[in-house]
């Protein structure tokens, strides 16, 4: 067993885990945070995605021990008070998920999108979504989306 201290959703933690533990398996199972999905178990689908410093991250791929220290998100940690991020809601309006399974993977894809590029193109989304795999939309629902969730920061920072 080896300790972690691990900070999730800005949150605390310490833990005794297995050296082999997959951050994923210590999100769902020790943490109980089980928005988190394993879809492929190879972090080919991006179901598992999480942020860790800001980062994408395959947590189905990153042993537990390598995020000591380190400040994870995951989808628990999206929202805002309480209330759906501007990105959930936009999730919600514009029909960016079906089954559910990806899509806390693509709302933190996608946050992790617009924290870079707060305002791209519809290229752009399409090409940084690209490793998030989903059977059912096809896609253009979660392009609209997450364009509109930019917009939406586009003119909250208009009105500021």
């Amino acid at each position: 067993m080896t300790r972690v201290r691990l900070s999730v959703n800005g949150k605390e933690y310490r833990l005794d885990v297995p050296a082999a533990r997959r951050l994923l398996d210590c999100l769902r199972h020790d943490l109980e945070l089980t928005g988190t999905k394993e879809g492929c178990g190879t972090g080919a689908c991006g179901a598992c995605t999480v942020l860790v410093d800001g980062e994408m991250i395959s947590s189905c791929l990153l042993p537990a021990v390598m995020a000591d220290g380190r400040e994870v998100v995951t989808i628990e940690g999206v929202s805002q008070d309480g209330e759906p991020s501007a990105l959930q809601r936009a999730f919600v309006e514009r029909g960016g998920f079906q089954c559910g399974i990806c899509t806390p993977g693509q709302i933190l894809a996608a946050r992790a999108l617009l924290e870079e590029t707060p305002d791209p193109s519809p290229d752009e989304v399409t090409r940084w979504m690209a490793g998030n795999l989903c059977r059912c939309t096809g896609y253009y629902k979660i392009v609209e989306a997450v364009l509109a969730a930019a917009g939406e920061g586009r003119a909250a920072d208009e009105r500021a």
